[in-house]
């Protein structure tokens, strides 16, 4: 190969991967491109955030869940994800099995829905 050949091959080489990473760069930090485990990782949030939303609103719409919430927020703050399974409103509708995740999830938004009462 001639060596003015050998420079256009290099130099098309380096601007091929320059660009390569400027996009890359690019498409991450600005395009909202992500990896597919950060992108499970939202899906399974999601998913949590859905779930747990349910759980509570099967909760308060118990017909005596003004007691049953006075009942929650007595119990100590570490059994109350087990006092949520007991009650069973952890269960999302059409789904087998029940998550322990959701039933902690959900004993952190009643708290908050307790406090934003009070408040």
């Amino acid at each position: 190969m001639k060596p003015e050949t050998i420079g256009k091959v290099k130099f098309g080489v380096g601007g091929f991967i320059c660009g390569l990473a400027i996009t890359m760069i690019v498409g991450f930090v600005l395009g909202g491109w992500t990896t597919a485990d950060t992108t499970q990782k939202m899906i399974d949030k999601a998913v949590l955030a859905s779930h747990a939303s349910i759980c509570v609103a099967q909760f308060m719409e118990q017909p005596n869940s003004e007691d049953k919430l006075k009942e929650f927020i007595a119990i100590e703050y570490w059994d109350r994800d087990e006092f949520i399974v007991k009650g069973g409103w952890h269960k999302i509708p059409g789904h087998q099995e029940a998550s322990p995740s959701v039933a902690l999830e959900c004993a952190e938004r009643l708290q908050a829905l307790h406090h934003q009462e009070r408040s």
